[in-house]
């Protein structure tokens, strides 16, 4: 596959990709603020953030890197790609089948490890989600390694078009008619309200289940032992790279509680769960670009028209990330009405996060010279060092800067994890990344926004006026740098 048609395809499956993270992101924004405003304190809300975030870290740990696993055996043995699929997904069945029974055996030491031993129902209800996350991220590879890019983003809407709705019925309806038809309403509690978003994730996963039923008949392929002892093989590395790369992003959230308990610790997290939502455009972004490219990359393999499309491909993730980075930057006065006031003192981690999630991005895109030649082990060593680095900065300076250690820790873990990705990919399977470019537009965004910051004029819309002049200047210099390759573009169209 040439350059230009990988990059076509990239963009096509991006778009549709991309419109179900970034509308069901977006959605999803809409709980933030009727999380924020209507939970009684962001304690409340840190319990939450606390909660997702070990839910995170599990399906990592149940999906054990199978849909990686799954695209690399199923390119090697594409007239078996039913048979590789079956086999992954009964593997990742059967684990998190028995962790399921294993939560609700032990529901009162876990429980009560984690500090919760007052509310395990919280437990128990996150433990069978993650479980059928699980079930259903093989059913999605296997949408992903068909390209059917838009039964994939229809899934993922319902899902979330559920969620929402039964949020905001929990939340703005059924208050109302608890008082009007209290005799409709026997099992609303007003003081039950985190337990009533734990169970619409619960209800709404379920049912988007049933949305997989043509592919969950390919499981009548049963499971091949065979190939099941050689994806092991292959994904156990993959799982130490999920793990490592997971509690970058999730073991400040988990360990926050450890480090500062108590009411405060749950206030702060609250807070920084709250903010941190924010600089999530930058997640969507990445998102779709890794559920477009990861299969492009590995049909494509290590040829030179590959290497060529990677390192091109970088380079417009870079733009794109960083012009995405200074939008939100540019219109902080509005954007920061997403959260109930009392939690903007947390606005200044927004820039610190979604620096390091271009970081994150850019990581990513590295990370396909260890999975083209197998040597996978290479990503779990590289994401513990930045894990370690993220936690040792979490550890000592949490107890003292509260949330903004958090901030820092993902930045410096993500850098870390970049940079060594960088030198070592190097010497195994060089791709000519266009490091000079990509430092410079990075020079000039990190300009731009240090601008904003201190911008002479007074006034919600004089700043805004201000700071989006500031961001023009960035793409008038992005679109003179990449004039051929955009007038190359519109002259195909």
């Amino acid at each position: 596959m040439s350059s230009a048609t990988s990059l076509k395809k990239l963009f096509s499956d991006s778009v549709i990709y991309g419109l179900s993270s970034i509308i069901g992101r977006f959605l999803n924004y809409l709980l933030v603020p009727l999380y924020t405003y209507k939970l009684v304190n962001s304690g409340e809300y840190g319990v939450v953030t606390n909660i997702y975030a070990y839910t995170a870290l599990l399906l990592v740990v149940l999906v054990f890197g199978m849909e990686t696993t799954f695209f690399y055996f199923a390119n090697q043995h594409k007239e078996r790609s039913l048979r590789v699929f079956s086999t992954a997904t009964w593997m990742v069945t059967i684990v998190a089948v028995c962790f399921v029974g294993l939560v609700f055996l032990f529901i009162g030491p876990i429980a009560s490890a984690m500090n919760y031993a007052d509310h395990p129902e919280y437990i128990k209800i996150m433990a069978t989600v993650v479980a059928l996350d699980a079930f259903q991220s093989l059913l999605f590879a296997y949408l992903r390694f068909q390209g059917r890019a838009w039964k994939f983003a229809s899934l993922k809407l319902l899902f979330i078009f559920l969620n929402i709705s039964l949020n905001l019925f929990v939340f703005l309806i059924a208050p109302g008619l608890s008082d009007s038809h209290a005799e409709w309403m026997s099992w609303y509690h007003a003081d039950q309200q985190v337990y009533y978003i734990f169970l619409v994730n619960l209800i709404s996963t379920s049912l988007v289940t049933f949305g997989f039923l043509p592919e969950i008949k390919h499981l009548r392929h049963g499971m091949d032992t065979d190939m099941m002892r050689k994806m092991l093989g292959y994904t156990w590395p993959l799982l130490l790279l999920g793990l490592a790369g997971i509690l970058n992003q999730v073991a400040d959230k988990i360990c926050f509680r450890y480090l500062m308990p108590g009411a405060e610790g749950d206030a702060q997290l609250g807070i920084y769960g709250a903010c941190v939502k924010i600089a999530m455009i930058m997640a969507m972004i990445t998102q779709a670009f890794r559920y477009a490219y990861e299969p492009l990359v590995f049909n494509a393999g290590r040829s030179k028209e590959s290497k060529e499309s990677q390192a091109l491909v970088m380079k417009y993730f870079v733009i794109f990330t960083l012009l995405a980075f200074l939008a939100v930057m540019a219109n902080m006065r509005m954007l920061q009405h997403i959260i109930d006031p009392k939690y903007w003192e947390g606005l200044r981690v927004v820039p610190i996060v979604m620096m390091a999630e271009i970081f994150m991005g850019i990581y990513f895109n590295l990370s396909f010279w260890y999975k083209l030649i197998a040597k996978t082990w290479w990503g779990a060593i590289l994401s513990a060092i930045g894990c370690a680095v993220l936690l040792s900065i979490n550890i000592i300076f949490v107890p003292r800067y509260g949330y903004m250690a958090c901030a820092w820790g993902g930045f410096f873990g993500y850098a870390v994890c970049m940079v060594l990705s960088y030198i070592i990919g190097r010497h195994y399977n060089p791709v000519p990344y266009p490091v000079k470019a990509i430092a410079g537009y990075f020079a000039l965004a990190i300009a731009l926004f240090a601008a904003m910051e201190h911008l002479p004029v007074e006034g919600t819309a004089l700043t805004l006026v201000c700071s989006n002049a500031l961001m023009m200047v960035y793409i008038g210099v992005v679109c003179y740098n990449e004039r051929d390759m955009i007038k190359h573009a519109l002259k195909r169209h």
